[in-house]
């Protein structure tokens, strides 16, 4: 037993210091030793789960401060190229297309704090409420409020909702967030399209033609930062915080790309069945 336990010791170090799947076997039909090596064996599976946790969390936060950086210093570095050609420009016009680039870019940094600001409260310390609901009627809304952007895009959306009523469990702040982030994505990379659509299951499903994308873009949409384009006031945010607000509040979003159409899809708890 004793020359068991050593080996048992020997192998446990030697598995803690080098990243491997393998797990400790001892050659023993002892099964105190047996169940402790079991044990260790799970603890070992535990530590590998954690440990590439951390390790894809750590890519994931290089990936951030990455793109953060660059996503503040081009319209910081726009603003500044714009001040100096202010210093020696007397025309009137000129000066006031210089000024109007300046508030451009200043509005992209107060959009992307507002994003970054927004996105640390909801996966930190989200603690909305839900209530029952009838999601017919809160999704006709949400709809209508982002009507005017639509129009001015020249988007008119193809509605259908079902009769049936729809019975569900949801946080309305979070819900019009939902739908608004995923509109603004509609509104960046339609072709000039929409469709929405909730069934009598309680999918709602948000479609558009998007002929720039590709599956491995799609495969991406909700990862944090993750921009499809640069140059068009996007944080990447968006769809992250979409996703996010859903999964709180106990939902399910997706995305899916079909013959040259995107399709993001939700449901909440309590929809009927």
């Amino acid at each position: 037993m004793k020359k068991d336990l050593k080996g048992l010791a020997a192998q446990f170090r030697d598995y803690l210091n080098k990243e491997t799947n393998s797990l400790l076997t001892i050659p023993t039909h002892d099964r105190h030793i047996r169940k402790i090596a079991a044990e260790i064996n799970t603890g070992l599976r535990n530590l590998r789960g954690v440990r590439h946790k951390y390790m894809n969390g750590d890519r994931e936060l290089k990936d951030a401060v990455t793109n953060i950086s660059h996503d503040l210093r081009t319209p910081i570095t726009a603003i500044y190229g714009y001040l100096d050609l202010l210093e020696h420009e007397e025309d009137v016009e000129t000066v006031k297309f210089y000024i109007g680039q300046i508030q451009n870019r200043t509005d992209c940094l107060r959009q992307l704090t507002e994003e970054l600001f927004r996105y640390s409260v909801i996966v930190s310390s989200w603690q909305g409420v839900c209530e029952e609901a009838v999601l017919n009627r809160i999704l006709e809304e949400s709809l209508l409020a982002c009507y005017g952007e639509f129009a001015q895009k020249g988007i008119e959306p193809e509605i259908e909702i079902t009769e049936v009523p729809v019975h569900c469990r949801v946080d309305r702040p979070a819900f019009d967030r939902i739908v608004s982030n995923i509109l603004s994505n509609v509104l960046k990379y339609s072709d000039g399209d929409l469709r929405v659509r909730l069934d009598a299951d309680g999918t709602i499903r948000f479609t558009n033609s998007a002929k720039s994308l590709t599956p491995v873009m799609v495969e991406r949409l909700f990862d944090r930062f993750y921009t499809i384009e640069t140059g068009r006031n996007s944080t990447g945010l968006g769809l992250s915080i979409a996703k996010a607000l859903t999964e709180r509040i106990g939902g399910k979003i997706e995305a899916v790309y079909t013959d040259g159409k995107l399709t993001i899809s939700l449901r909440f708890q309590g929809q009927n069945q």
